[in-house]
């Protein structure tokens, strides 16, 4: 009897402890799964957040690193301007408005043909297009002077720009910056802007391509879209209403 009992017990406790052992392996998994598991999400996530702004940024909002001291002190050099994409869906740029565009064939040369890293440029134009890395040497951003169809001349009487025949008030010039060292007087052809830097000294804008072909005009359907905030540094974050009629 007492073997019996002892056999019984042993076989009552036997279902225990293999019930033990079975929720203690289930449990080592369980507790090894959810940290591959979070990686995998984190990685996962990530790549469905860079898809999205890569997105964002080729068809609504695009960061834009400012390279140059040409639009100071509007503009300093590692702004990052937020570019709207969509800006002008019901209408071209207006007097004033500050433009990223590309210069291709207007401020810089066309390119007959491209034996660079492909890969190298893939990744550079990812970068760019979030902000992080300086924009393409063909990119630039300056303030829309004249559309097309305006008279714009510099300088009038008082130093001033004017358009039409109306000087133009211009408070957002580098200080101590004239309108223009440089004389000129142009009609703007249709579906052209021209354009200029606020750092007037330091900027090469269409008065730099005045005897070139397309005489520094840009063509409006190079314009990229119109940066309408500093999005970057936090300090100096600020809308960039443009617009002087």
């Amino acid at each position: 009897m007492d073997t019996e009992a002892s056999h019984n017990e042993r076989g009552h406790s036997s279902p225990g402890e293999g019930e033990g052992r079975s929720r203690f392996a289930f449990s080592g998994t369980r507790f090894s799964r959810p940290g591959w598991f979070t990686w995998r999400r984190a990685g996962v996530l990530g790549v469905i957040c860079t898809v999205f702004l890569l997105l964002l940024s080729n068809f609504v909002l695009q960061p834009f690193l400012i390279p140059s001291r040409s639009m100071e002190p509007t503009l300093a050099v590692g702004d990052r301007v937020l570019v709207n994409k969509l800006a002008y869906r019901s209408g071209g740029p207006k007097r004033g408005d500050l433009v990223v565009f590309d210069g291709t064939g207007s401020f810089v040369p066309e390119r007959p043909g491209d034996d660079g890293n492909p890969i190298g440029e893939a990744l550079h134009g990812a970068a760019s297009a979030l902000g992080l890395a300086e924009p393409s040497d063909t990119d630039f951003v300056k303030r829309v002077v004249g559309v097309g169809g305006d008279d714009v001349v510099c300088c009038d009487p008082g130093g001033r720009l004017a358009v039409n025949g109306k000087p133009v008030e211009e408070p957002y010039l580098y200080p101590g910056d004239t309108a223009s060292k440089v004389p000129f007087r142009i009609v703007v052809p249709l579906g052209t802007l021209w354009v200029m830097g606020d750092h007037r000294s330091q900027s090469r804008d269409s008065r730099e391509h005045l005897g070139e072909p397309g005489g520094g005009m840009v063509p409006v359907d190079k314009v990229i879209g119109r940066a309408d905030w500093i999005g970057w540094p936090l300090s100096r974050w600020n809308s960039l209403g443009g617009g002087h009629g």
